[in-house]
């Protein structure tokens, strides 16, 4: 439901990235700022979701969900990886979670230069307070699309995933916030 020249999604008070879609654009770029769009309206409801409720930012969350599955703890090359973004930026957002006690550094024996970053029990216990808000807030934005729907979508984006993407992508689950 698109309003071409302006608003872009019908009923949203402000221009997003489908509206810069012109007459004579080709599908596939009108699909790719359709899908830019929504990841970023639902990103967005994910960003205000931990700034309100909990006073932290998207990354920070991402972090202590790439840890939550990783008892042990990740390296920050491993965790720079998995996230897709710099060494620098983890190094920030780990500074940041040791300051709020939430990660603890821990020095690999075998490599003295290298350290673990893992969560502490404050951390564990506000990471699953935080993604059980995760994904309420989750099924909140596709319980308006039927299960048979969300299938399909699934079932397509996987396709487009696997049609060339997957070679820049990580390995399955190893972005994924929802771990408990």
């Amino acid at each position: 439901m698109k309003d071409s020249h302006n608003l872009g999604v019908v009923g949203c008070a402000h221009p997003d990235r489908e509206s810069w879609a012109r007459p004579g654009d080709t599908l596939d770029l009108r699909l790719w700022l359709r899908l830019l769009t929504c990841s970023r309206l639902v990103e967005n409801r994910m960003r205000s979701l931990m700034r309100t409720q909990f006073d932290t930012t998207l990354p920070r969350f991402d972090l202590m969900a790439q840890l939550a599955d990783a008892p042990r703890g990740l390296k920050m090359s491993e965790l720079s990886r998995r996230m897709m973004v710099t060494n620098g930026n983890i190094t920030g957002i780990a500074d940041q979670l040791e300051r709020d006690s939430l990660v603890e550094r821990v020095k690999v024996d075998s490599d003295r230069r290298s350290c673990l970053i893992r969560l502490t029990a404050k951390g564990r216990q506000s990471f699953r307070t935080m993604s059980n808000a995760y994904q309420n807030r989750v099924g909140e934005t596709f319980r308006q699309m039927p299960s048979e729907r969300q299938q399909l979508l699934f079932e397509l984006l996987e396709e487009l995933k696997a049609s060339g993407l997957a070679d820049q992508a990580p390995p399955d689950g190893a972005n994924s916030p929802l771990r408990n």
